[in-house]
Order: C-alpha cells, then structure tokens, then sequence
C-alpha cells in the first residue's frame, strides 16, 4: 500500500513539471495572432486558465498598438476559478482593475487569440514594434501600478 502512495504520489509531481524541473506553463508563450487552428487555441485558454486556477500565476496578453502598449492581466481570486482579477494597462488610460466571471475571460482570451493581424497604420512603427503575445507568468512577474 505505501509503495503504490509513493508511485502515485511521485507520477503527479513528475506531471506537474518538464524534464528540466519547471512547470508545464513556464516557457508558455503564443504571438498573436497564431497559426494554430481555433480548437487548438480555446484548449490551451482552457489549460491556461486551469492552471491560474491552480498554481500561483497569471494570463498575460500584450498588444502593440500606435499610440503605445496594451497590457491585460488575469489571475485567479478564488480557489475555484469562477472569478478573476483583470488588471487592464492601456499607455493612454492608465491602470484599471475590474473581477470578472470566468466566462469572460474564457470569451476575451480567445477573442484575443484567435484574432486577426491587424494592418499596420506605419510601416516603420511596425517593423519597430514587437509581435502581440500571450503568455502565462508567476504572479511576482506581473507588473503592478
């Protein structure tokens, strides 16, 4: 009994990290838009939002635009995950902090996934700027006002 706990319990923690010793989600990064199909992306806004669930970390979604960046931030505030953090920076605007249900950050994740590129408004600012991403982070990386 006590060797099939410690199989057990030694098979969830090799799950939970890489053959380096880090998180599944630690190298998680997707440029927008993607090249993966629609269904590929809604299952990893689904994991992705798992795992803020579950782990202490954030969605990250970082968009370019010409009059600065756009940054939105997501993070669990319950145990179950049916209510999230959205922290909202727009260069313009400022900071904003909202909770939202899980529904809608499912709804805006893969909104903002599944988007097209937008056409650049200058060439030379596009070619300057950086791909938009999405990316998972540990909660002591995410920007704060």
């Amino acid at each position: 009994m006590a060797s099939e706990h410690t199989t057990q319990t030694q098979t969830v923690q090799q799950a939970a990290t890489n053959s380096d010793g880090e998180a599944p989600w630690a190298d998680l990064e997707v440029a927008i838009p993607s090249d993966r199909d629609h269904a590929s992306l809604v299952a990893l806004v689904e994991c992705a939002l798992v795992e803020l669930t579950h782990e202490q970390v954030g969605a990250v979604v970082v968009a370019q635009q010409v009059w600065g960046t756009k940054r939105t931030q997501y993070v669990a505030v319950d145990d179950v995950g049916q209510h999230f953090q959205k922290g909202h920076f727009d260069s313009r605007l400022g900071w904003n902090e909202t909770t939202v249900p899980r529904k809608i950050v499912r709804d805006e994740l893969i909104t903002q996934l599944t988007r097209s590129a937008s056409p650049p408004a200058d060439t030379r600012e596009a070619a300057a700027s950086e791909p938009d991403t999405f990316t998972v982070k540990p909660v002591r990386e995410l920007q704060t006002p």
